[in-house]
């Protein structure tokens, strides 16, 4: 770890500018970088080993901070440390209320691919929770956080689901982001189709004329559930290629759930299955 001791104050230093990029997807992905606040975010990446490159501290509390930074420092091998004038640190920061240090990390590897679907469907003990078209950042943190209470081995993302690396979900996520198993699957349908090959039953969380309640369906750790779009549900074709559909019982008179509270219930039933 190197310790830059110079304060910098100056909105257009090179390594200031490039934080303020990675507020953007486009050069989070051009970088394979992405940024986050807070101290618990980055104790929480510190211990799932991720590969953080940059570290800024706000001046003013640089003293405070630095031991607790020191104290990971063997995490830190590739890690560069700043410090940030407190009104570039303010301008930079994206919390309401910035505890004084922002991190920048590589991303954590993602799975491509039928191989590891196969790979975890043959499993009996893994359980695997699958999203399409989710596209709130805020919902995906939500269904990450849910995920790693609930013992899912693998999240099956749509490619169209809202960005991992957003700041929203990187928040909402609490550090599940860091140690989530994800499959980003291009063709839905087919990973479906893949899983149910290798003995899983696959039930989409649709209203159709043959849905039953999820309390009726006997879910299993072996089950895998699917949830859709905040708007518009599940496709056609995602819901087609299911074994089956399920429903979330609820108040008459009630429309729908949000799409974080309707995986997260759904991933519970799944966790207390045998």
């Amino acid at each position: 770890m190197k310790v830059c001791e110079t304060v910098i104050t100056s909105r257009q230093n090179g390594q200031v500018v490039l934080l303020g990029k990675l507020s953007e997807r486009k050069h989070r992905t051009k970088e394979g970088l992405f940024r986050f606040d807070g101290k618990k975010l980055f104790l929480e990446a510190t211990l799932c080993g991720l590969d953080i490159r940059q570290i800024f501290l706000r001046a003013s509390e640089s003293q405070r901070l630095i031991s607790l930074v020191f104290e990971r420092e063997e995490q830190l091998p590739k890690t560069t440390v700043y410090l940030l004038a407190d009104d570039v640190f303010d301008k930079l920061s994206e919390e309401r209320a910035p505890e004084g240090i922002l991190s920048v990390a590589a991303f954590p590897p993602l799975h491509k691919g039928v191989e590891i679907l196969a790979e975890c469907a043959k499993d009996e003990n893994k359980r695997i929770f699958i999203m399409e078209s989710v596209r709130d950042p805020g919902n995906v943190g939500t269904i990450l956080r849910s995920a790693a209470a609930f013992g899912v081995d693998l999240l099956v993302m749509s490619r169209d689901c809202a960005d991992l690396y957003n700041s929203k979900t990187v928040r909402g996520a609490m550090g599940a982001l860091f140690r989530q198993r994800i499959c980003i699957a291009d063709d839905l349908p087919a990973a479906i189709a893949v899983l149910r090959e290798n003995g899983r039953r696959v039930l989409a969380a649709t209203l159709a004329e043959d849905s039953v309640s999820v309390l009726e369906a006997s879910i299993s750790r072996r089950d895998c559930l699917v949830v859709g779009n905040e708007g518009h549900g599940l496709s056609a074709e995602t819901v087609g290629a299911c074994s089956g559909s399920v429903i979330i019982p609820m108040c008459e008179g009630s429309e729908s759930l949000n799409a974080g509270v309707a995986a997260s219930v759904l991933m519970w039933e799944q966790y207390r299955g045998e």
